[in-house]
């Protein structure tokens, strides 16, 4: 669980923690390009602290709200809205920014609660915030015991099967670099003879591991591909220039820059690689009509400019998606 997040050393060493954690074990998710980077400034809901961004880790959160919309809520389940509550499973104490402790250790915040909420205030429903362990969510949805996923899911072509899918949001991974030493990268050729980390055993080590035999492949110089043992250990080589960068999860790396100053996302990149552009979706049972009613309302959001205000708001903004879409193509399965 993360608890009592500050800037400065504190948010480094928490955030990397969660940043790990959110890639070892985002459920199998594989990341897709944004459409551009962040320069790491801080969004209007975060106040400016000379290079640092301050966000609200309390549980008062003052959330960015809108109004309901009747022809998209008569588009949820009968049985859902005879109820008038959307019972919403999700990890919580993975990773800011996406769904985490506040500091009072009770109460989630983070940019996946907001947008439940946001989603919701369209249905015209109150959200009944749940948790559970990345797996269990998935047996919370099956059972009935929750409606809806929504907790930084990427859409798969096993999930399909079983799952229906509502887009809200580009899953990237980010290239963190110095912010007194920023370098240029567009592509795999960029990273040849630079030295970088990455988490063992996570969708993006697999990323960088077939850039580099690209590159060798292609004549260029190998990625020197660095891993430690603890957390706080990669931040403390990029500050050293021990290395020239690391490949996370890019909600966090924004967060980190963000939060710190001390570090700048130099690009964005394809979890699944070149071919396929992955997404994050809201998750539901096959077939029952929630996830109609859940693109709907994300597309209101997105055209009333109230879903970009919560993306900007915790440093996400790169990440929009221009339309909600229902369970567009997914990640291939594996074996």
């Amino acid at each position: 669980m993360l608890t009592r997040l500050r800037r400065g050393a504190a948010v480094t060493s928490a955030v990397m923690a969660a940043a790990l954690m959110l890639a070892a074990c985002g459920g199998g998710s594989s990341t897709s390009p944004a459409a551009s980077t962040s320069d790491g400034t801080a969004s209007p809901a975060a106040a400016q602290t000379g290079s640092a961004a301050t966000f609200n880790l309390t549980p008062d959160q003052n959330r960015i709200r809108t109004e309901k919309v009747d022809a998209i809520a008569a588009l949820v389940p009968q049985e859902i809205r005879d109820r008038g509550t959307i019972r919403i499973t999700g990890s919580a104490g993975t990773a800011p920014p996406l769904r985490f402790y506040a500091d009072d250790d009770t109460t989630l915040i983070g940019s996946e609660v907001d947008l439940a909420e946001l989603f919701s205030d369209v249905l015209g429903l109150q959200v009944e915030e749940g948790t559970a362990d990345w797996a269990q969510n998935f047996v919370r949805i099956d059972s009935g015991e929750a409606d809806a996923f929504i907790s930084n899911v990427t859409v798969t072509e096993e999930r399909k099967e079983k799952y229906d899918f509502a887009t809200y949001r580009q899953d990237t991974l980010g290239l963190e670099s110095r912010a007194d030493d920023p370098w240029t990268v567009s592509g795999r050729k960029d990273l040849a003879g630079k030295v970088i980390a990455v988490g063992s055993g996570t969708n993006q080590e697999k990323l960088l591991v077939d850039w580099n035999e690209a590159n060798v492949a292609d004549g260029l110089a190998p990625i020197d591909i660095k891993y430690f043992q603890n957390s706080t250990d990669y931040y403390l080589a990029l500050s050293s220039g021990r290395i020239d960068g690391y490949l996370g999860p890019n909600p966090t790396a924004q967060f980190h820059a963000a939060s710190t100053g001390e570090t700048t996302v130099i690009g964005t990149f394809s979890g699944a690689g070149d071919a396929l552009q992955g997404e994050i979706a809201v998750l539901s049972l096959k077939g029952n009509g929630l996830a109609q009613a859940y693109a709907a309302a994300i597309n209101h959001t997105i055209e009333n400019g109230t879903y970009q205000q919560v993306l900007d708001r915790w440093q996400l903004g790169s990440e929009a998606v221009d339309k909600s879409e229902i369970n567009p193509p997914g990640l291939p399965k594996t074996g």
